[in-house]
């Protein structure tokens, strides 16, 4: 999964196209070095235009239900984005991505629902303070649909991969798992002055410490099947798939990045896979990315997962491509 030699490649190709252009890669700033990630993991010192998937994986969280989390729950989330009103299908609308969505485990009933892929492995995942909260054949289960997603949607041609969450509180899981990971306190993860943080109080806090107390001993590489849900084990499954396609994978928010983290618990080298679209409203959010070597995009500050960051951040990411082929070379100009 590390980068061959072609791709070393590529990259020196790449910096010496942008070394000659018209504008410097001084001043292209971070849009060069966009670009040229993209030449490395292409393989080619001119990328070829984005064809990004976004799939969503929906599951509902034992947790959630002692802890007063704001707005609709999972199931009526899954309905908002199947019928297009969400936000992650407007941007995605906007830039003319269809978004993918599957049910791991949402608790709702969705079966009348069209549009979406039925792969309910249970209405929702274990309280993470009482035990692990998945089973190791439910965990591998999810894992596998994740994979699944990824294969097919590399098969229709896609050449960057988002995965995105939607699940009601499942922030707290996402806390727990990266405080697991990176040595961090739950008030680093869930407090800061962040509104989107800080509105889950002291209850999220406590239900963090005890449940990180619980599972003290798990190793690294077992902590998702935990401390984490459906859909954070579908998307870490979902990134391994990627890098094991060679395909590139944009990250979204909060559970986007405890999956991740996950992932390379397994795999250290699909961190070469990834970027990062944004910093999210939780302060955790920025020490899962530093833990990885990776750094935001923007810093959109945003409290919804769904991929939504992602979606935003796409028309950026065509554009350096755009400005790396079509910039005209010194002689030219």
């Amino acid at each position: 999964m590390g980068i061959p030699s072609i791709q070393q490649q590529a990259l020196s190709e790449a910096r010496a196209h942008q070394a000659v252009l018209s504008l410097s890669p001084y001043a292209l700033g971070r849009m060069g070095d966009i670009a040229c990630w993209f030449a490395a993991r292409q393989g080619k010192a001119i990328p070829d235009d984005l064809k990004p998937a976004i799939v969503l994986f929906a599951a509902d969280h034992a947790v959630a239900a002692d802890i007063p989390v704001d707005g609709p729950d999972t199931a009526a989330q899954v309905r908002l984005i199947a019928e297009g009103r969400s936000a992650v299908s407007l941007a995605a609308d906007a830039v003319g991505v269809e978004v993918r969505l599957v049910d791991v485990g949402v608790a709702g009933e969705l079966d009348d629902l069209d549009g979406i892929e039925h792969a309910r492995i249970a209405p929702g995942c274990g309280h993470l303070v009482a035990g692990p909260t998945m089973s190791q054949e439910d965990y591998w289960e999810a894992v596998g649909i994740g994979e699944e997603m990824a294969n097919r949607a590399v098969a229709d041609g896609a050449n960057l991969l988002i995965a995105g969450d939607v699940g009601r509180g499942n922030c707290i899981a996402a806390a727990a798992v990266i405080c697991h990971l990176t040595g961090l306190l739950p008030e680093d993860m869930l407090g800061g002055g962040a509104v989107a943080a800080d509105r889950l109080g002291q209850p999220a806090m406590i239900a963090v410490e005890e449940a990180l107390a619980r599972a003290r001993n798990t190793p690294s590489h077992d902590i998702l099947r935990e401390l984490g849900g459906y859909e954070m084990a579908a998307m870490a499954g979902f990134y391994r798939a990627s890098a094991r396609h060679g395909v590139p994978l944009l990250l979204d928010g909060f559970a986007s990045a405890a999956a991740a983290l996950a992932a390379a618990a397994w795999d250290v080298r699909i961190v070469g896979w990834m970027m990062a679209a944004h910093a999210a409203a939780y302060p955790g959010h920025m020490a899962a990315l530093d833990e990885m070597g990776l750094e935001p995009l923007a810093a959109l500050r945003l409290g919804a997962g769904q991929g939504l960051g992602a979606a935003l951040l796409l028309p950026l990411l065509q554009s350096a491509i755009t400005l790396h082929r079509r910039l005209p070379v010194v002689a030219e100009a």
